[in-house]
């Protein structure tokens, strides 16, 4: 005990205990590292390397089958793991010696088991765990003593990584908000980084960085989605709300935060091309660069439970900036008056960010109210994306193991395992795993090769948990590099139960290339969902959450909020939603054939000014608290909110007359700004002058696509 707390004491402890709660994955990586360790260890000792080795894939699937719950949560995820794990391991054992009844019972549990995980992310872990462990089964059933001993040992090696995932969940029972929390930090520090490369910028610079900033949005609305769906979790286990507050509120905040951070006051190209205003947009760039540090060391705090310092550098900056408006007499209805401001309670916020947990409410959180049975229910026609994806990957399956069956291919079964992990919902992240996935294999078959020539038995069990361990590490962040770690992983399982690894190696390689392939075609060829098709309903549907969104920060101008503002939350959290499908979908369309581009541009355009639009919405929100509303200001601000409810995708014969309207809407607005009232009205009517403008671009394109969609 008192080496421990010697060694505690010393700086490099401190130092290295630091970096490694500050990364999440690393966690997830020891513990899948140390169980398939405990695992295999002493049964290679006692001779047993089928056990050793099945134990140890058990434990993978175990690793990468787990959840984000409450312990409440994750037990019962386990008992499902057991029983499912158990099932699906044990049909395949038992029919593989009768192939149409494998194909049969395939077919049926691969479509049963996607539907199901799109019920619930609970499910969703289960599910593709029990996809996964009946791929291992088939791959090890011919050297399985019996029928029943393999399904018994990976079901055991994945409850043995569930048991010591609870039990070290149970020492630190709120780590997983807490990682959560950061990860949704973190994400918004990496949008911040990027916003502030805006200042200053030019025209075609900001386009571009508008573009990363739309991709990073949707890793941050991911994130606080994340965010809510554990909270949730974890509100309906514990009893006492109190010990939830403290992440109720950072949660609050961090949506507070997005909200100012996706924030747009003007055309910053505009702004830069001013000389005068070269020393503040400067500064303002620097200070954005600086919240993007101290929200990246806020999640670092949540992670190693080290006291948040709010960076003193931050707060000289905004001070600098406020300076600097007096200086060159700046007015506060500026643009670069209104982005310090919003600046300055960024800075507030975070310095704050301990100080009003108490006093904060406990605030409702949105949560899917479906039924299980409606839930699936809704996924029942082939109108829905998950359904046509259930029916490919059942197909493709089914195809891989006749395939095997036909031409006797040794360990066949890879096939299979490839086509389970390539396969994804849509083309364009199919075609992403197709390169990553070959590649990976090639890399890792040359690098197994020449590492098991060169070890012995002792560090080929080594270089087996170092693969475990770097494969869960690298598989979020790296998919090419953790496939080269888990073909090493394979390599040395197969030379440890049969010295047969590097035997197998070409047989892997071949059915690796061949799943791939299985897995492209059917993407390519069944149901497939071409990106394009679906612009015009997510446009619709971005413009609808906008208007929506818009719609609610005008009642709460009209009628502020006193208490739980969920309503406004819930629309603000649809709005984003649909930006990011019309931007993911944009995404998407790039990856896919040519001949399904021909809307690429124009949609490019559309994406392009709907999160322009939604920008502008989230400034004008960010400032809803503004005192002394004029009634110009709600006039105008009505009738712009009902020509964005006006424009209909499948009939633009109004979007003439609306462009005249608007216009009108534009120069009456400017002349206001100029007129002798309240300066933070003034400011109001900048930002609505501004989102007028983007409906009046929203207008004219959406009705130059409808016009060459229909052709």
């Amino acid at each position: 005990m008192k080496f421990l707390k010697n060694i505690r004491q010393k700086n490099w402890y401190e130092t290295l205990r630091r970096a490694f709660w500050s990364n999440p994955d690393r966690l997830m990586a020891l513990k899948t590292g140390i169980v398939i360790g405990a695992l295999i260890i002493p049964f290679l000792i006692l001779n047993k390397p089928f056990y050793a080795v099945t134990l140890g894939l058990g434990a993978l699937a175990g690793s990468l089958s787990e959840t984000d719950d409450h312990p409440k949560g994750r037990l019962k995820s386990m008992l499902l793991k057991v029983f499912s794990f158990g099932i699906g391991g044990f049909a395949v054992q038992y029919f593989y010696d009768n192939w149409w009844l494998l194909l049969i019972w395939i077919s049926i549990s691969a479509i049963l088991l996607i539907l199901i995980g799109g019920t619930n992310e609970r499910y969703r872990g289960v599910t593709f765990g029990t996809l996964l462990v009946s791929i291992y089964a088939m791959i090890g059933a011919e050297t399985s003593p019996n029928i029943y001993i393999q399904p018994i040992l990976l079901t055991t090696g994945a409850l043995s990584f569930g048991l010591f995932s609870l039990i070290l969940l149970y020492f630190r029972p709120w780590r997983l908000l807490e990682e959560q929390l950061a990860r949704g930090f973190n994400a918004l520090s990496k949008y911040y980084e990027e916003k502030s490369k805006l200042f200053p910028s030019n025209d075609q610079t900001q386009k571009i960085i508008r573009t990363r900033l739309s991709a990073l949005n949707v890793q941050t609305v991911r994130a606080l989605d994340n965010c809510r769906d554990v909270l949730n979790s974890y509100g309906d286990a514990v009893k006492d709300h109190k010990q939830l507050k403290p992440y109720l509120h950072y949660f609050m905040v961090l949506q507070s935060l997005h909200e100012r951070a996706a924030s747009s006051h003007e055309k910053y190209d505009l702004l830069s091309n001013d000389p005068q205003h070269k020393d503040i947009l400067d500064g303002i760039g620097q200070a954005i660069h600086q919240l993007s540090h101290a929200t990246n060391r806020f999640a670092k705090s949540l992670l190693t439970n080290i006291k948040y310092e709010h960076p003193v550098a931050l707060i000289w900056m905004t001070n600098a900036l406020h300076d600097q408006l007096k200086q060159y007499q700046v007015e506060s209805i500026h643009p670069l008056g209104m982005l310090i401001n919003n600046l300055d309670r960024s800075n507030a916020t975070l310095q704050n960010i301990n100080k009003s947990i108490e006093s904060s409410l406990i605030p409702k959180l949105g949560k899917d109210s479906r039924s299980f049975g409606k839930k699936l229910k809704d996924q029942l026609t082939i109108r829905n994306s998950r359904m046509r994806y259930a029916l490919r990957l059942s197909v493709a399956l089914v195809f891989s193991v006749l395939f095997s069956e036909i031409l006797d291919l040794e360990k066949g079964g890879w096939i299979a395992l490839t086509v389970l992990v390539v396969l994804q919902p849509s083309y364009s992240e199919t075609r992403k795993r197709f390169a990553q996935r070959i590649m990976g294999t090639i890399s890792g078959v040359f690098l197994g090769v020449v590492a098991v020539q060169m070890l012995t038995i002792p560090g080929q069990v080594a270089f087996l948990i170092v693969s475990a361990y770097f494969f869960t590490f690298l598989m979020k962040r790296n998919y090419s590099a953790s496939v080269i770690f888990i073909t090493t992983f394979v390599l040395f399982a197969f030379n440890l139960i049969n010295q047969q690894g590097i035997s197998i190696m070409l047989p892997r390689l071949t059915d690796t290339i061949i799943g791939a392939v299985f897995a492209f075609l059917s993407v390519r060829l069944l149901w497939p969902d071409w990106q394009s098709k679906n612009i015009p309903h997510l446009l619709k549907e971005a413009i609808s959450k906008n208007t929506s969104y818009f719609e609610t920060i005008l009642n709460e101008y009209e009628h502020p909020t006193t208490g739980d503002d969920y309503n406004y939350r819930l629309a603000r959290r649809q709005a984003h939603r649909a930006d990011n499908a019309l931007v993911t979908t944009w995404q998407n369309i790039q990856l896919e054939p040519k001949k399904q581009q021909m809307f690429r541009r124009k949609a490019f355009r559309l994406t392009y000014i709907n999160h322009a639009l939604l920008s502008y919405l989230s400034a004008l929100g960010a400032h809803r608290d503004a005192p002394n509303l004029q009634v110009e200001f709600l006039n105008y601000a009505t009738s712009i909110l009902e020509l964005l409810k006006s424009i209909d995708h499948s009939l633009q014969k109004e979007n003439q007359s609306n462009a005249i309207f608007i216009g009108n809407i534009l120069n009456e607005i400017k002349n206001s700004i100029d007129t002798d009232f309240h300066e933070s009205s003034k400011q109001q009517m900048v930002l609505l002058y501004n989102i007028a403008e983007v409906t009046t671009q929203l207008i004219e394109e959406t009705k130059s696509f409808t016009e060459t969609y229909s052709k």
